[in-house]
């Protein structure tokens, strides 16, 4: 009994301890999505499923919930925007050649379609992230509608 009491002593130090470390937080600049927006232009119903969906994850600004100040939660987190980021940044949009725009917004419509986006895992604690039928049909027509634009214009020799 007391081996288990000096371990379970020794976890919940550790447990503490670990609370005064984290991963560097995703809070860059709202502006950095601006391009993005200026770019695709979205209509006002698919720029507000974007930022409750999307951005936090797809950007360089994260709205962090209280419950990532709880250390191993907090990594997980930050595993999960890294992750997000190095598929899609929005905060990145300019450095994207036309050509790789159109690749991710091509993605953009699959993941929606197949409900694979937003992850099950974030709408869990984000309820307001949960896509309704019209929410994808209106993200989908958009992103379809600018990948057109980017077909019509002239490539570059």
């Amino acid at each position: 009994m007391k081996l288990v009491k000096r371990i379970l002593l020794v976890l919940l130090i550790a447990f503490v301890v670990a609370q005064f470390f984290g991963p560097e937080k995703n809070e860059g600049d709202l502006a950095s999505i601006d391009a993005f927006i200026a770019d695709t232009n979205p209509p006002e119903s698919v720029h507000k499923t974007l930022k409750t969906a999307c951005f936090d994850c797809h950007s360089a600004v994260t709205r962090y919930p209280w419950y990532n100040k709880i250390t191993p939660v907090n990594y997980w987190m930050a595993n999960h925007v890294d992750h997000g980021k190095g598929h899609f940044d929005v905060s990145k949009w300019n450095s994207y050649s036309t050509k790789k725009k159109d690749h991710k917004l091509d993605e953009l419509i699959e993941m929606v379609e197949d409900g694979e986006m937003p992850l099950n895992s974030y709408t869990w604690t984000h309820g307001d992230a949960r896509l309704t039928e019209t929410q994808i049909t209106e993200m989908i027509a958009w992103a379809k509608g600018v990948r057109l634009k980017y077909s019509l214009q002239p490539k570059p020799e």
